[in-house]
């Protein structure tokens, strides 16, 4: 009751200090919330770009090795002239690796042909992403259908004229939702559509089926050079659940090493893509920024605890009288030091959660104007609010110490 009845009377009077000195107690404050602020700010916005990025990267695939010519991320002093003269993965590359893997749950051939034009009757989609790729494509990368189905085994060894659309593409082809059975236009060939892929929507990687074509590799080999290096050919290997992702890549670069006939002590020349890359250097980069956030964030609740130190200052001075009176009445020291202590505490709370709230009111617009899902967690209100209370303890014990070892004849004294 007694540790109650402080909390309530400390409440009262951080509320009456608010109160009879507006100006200066909110500019005390607006150190507070400006650190809070941004401390939360930076890393709610760290954890949505990494959460949308970390979502598209996971499209790649786990446990995916990438076999191509060119690595995802660059190294110091790119030595892009020594990339140009490696070969493209070739299709004797793939039948070798699928007859001699041993840790692989699937391997596929895929190529990529950009900003082409499908057409049913007079409606044309404009932009469209053709991939031609091997059988066991849904077993490399993870998508839904809205209709459909995925191509059979013979559909793929045949090279039937069969496609895959995007939800992008069906709505704007097939408004009345029948893709599914209708013949389009492809690459000079008409093609019957049996499935359709649900909508993912854009990604910051640009990484999405809407508006993606997806045909068997061996129809389009009838068609294209499907080893052409201006179709970016990959080999995909997936690895067994069972395994990690060492073990796979490190069974491809010995295999492909001995497919290509290359001597020990050379340079590969090839590159291992994986989704890990990715995440990693995401990893370091928001890593940075968080920690840049932190040192600003830092420095503005710096100031702001020392604008609390003030007030508590202040507030000690003011009811010395007061300080005197309780402890003439048998109020003990302990009872003064929290009395200030969780005034100040209350005060730093005010500022966190100014700052809590305007970074929320922050997340509903960018929301609204991005589309994004934007992280606002429990940790974070968790660490905005747990910040507070420590700059509230460093701001006010020292004014509540000394408040507590006033002397109540003295302090009764005072004018």
């Amino acid at each position: 009751m007694i540790i109650l009845k402080l909390i309530r009377e400390s409440f009262l009077f951080a509320y009456d200090a608010l109160r009879q000195n507006k100006l200066r107690t909110l500019l005390s404050l607006l150190g507070v919330t400006i650190g809070i602020f941004t401390i939360i700010a930076v890393r709610s916005a760290v954890d949505t770009l990494r959460n949308n990025l970390q979502a598209s990267v996971n499209k790649l695939g786990n446990n995916s090795i990438y076999v191509e010519k060119w690595p995802w991320v660059g190294e110091d002093n790119f030595p892009w002239w020594k990339y140009m003269q490696r070969p493209v993965p070739k299709l004797r590359d793939f039948e070798q690796m699928r007859r001699r893997s041993q840790t692989a749950k699937a391997i596929t051939y895929e190529i990529s042909i950009d900003n082409r034009t499908v057409k049913y009757g007079s409606n044309t989609v404009d932009g469209a992403q053709i991939g031609a790729v091997s059988h066991e494509h849904d077993k490399v990368i993870s998508f839904d259908f809205q209709d459909g189905r995925y191509f059979t085994d013979m559909e793929s060894r045949t090279g039937s004229p069969i496609t895959i659309i995007g939800y992008d593409i069906a709505d704007n082809l097939f408004p009345a939702g029948d893709a599914v059975g209708k013949q389009i236009k492809l690459m000079g060939r008409k093609v019957t559509i049996v499935g359709v892929f649900s909508k993912q929507g854009d990604d910051m990687l640009g990484i999405s089926t809407d508006k993606q074509v997806l045909v068997p590799l061996n129809f389009a080999k009838n068609v294209i050079d499907i080893e052409n290096e201006k179709y970016s050919p990959s080999l995909v290997i997936r690895g067994a659940d069972n395994l990690s992702e060492t073990e796979v890549e490190s069974e491809v670069r010995g295999l492909m090493r001995s497919i290509r006939s290359i001597r020990p002590g050379d340079e590969d020349n090839f590159a291992l893509n994986k989704s890990s890359v990715i995440s990693n250097q995401l990893d370091s980069v928001f890593g940075f920024v968080n920690v840049a956030g932190a040192i600003i964030g830092g420095f503005s609740v710096l100031v702001g605890g020392f604008g609390i130190a003030n007030i508590m200052f202040v507030s000690v001075k003011e009811r010395t009288n007061i300080i005197g009176i309780q402890k003439s009445l048998g109020a003990k020291n302990y009872f003064i030091l929290l009395q200030f202590l969780i005034e100040s505490v209350v005060l730093c709370l005010m500022g966190g959660l100014i700052g809590l709230g305007l970074v929320y009111l922050g997340t509903i617009g960018a929301k609204a104007a991005s589309g994004l899902q934007i992280v606002l967690d429990a940790t974070n209100i968790i660490r905005g609010l747990s910040i507070s209370v420590i700059i509230g303890i460093i701001a006010g014990i020292v004014p509540a110490w000394f408040a507590s070892r006033m002397d109540p004849v003295e302090a009764i004294r005072t004018n």
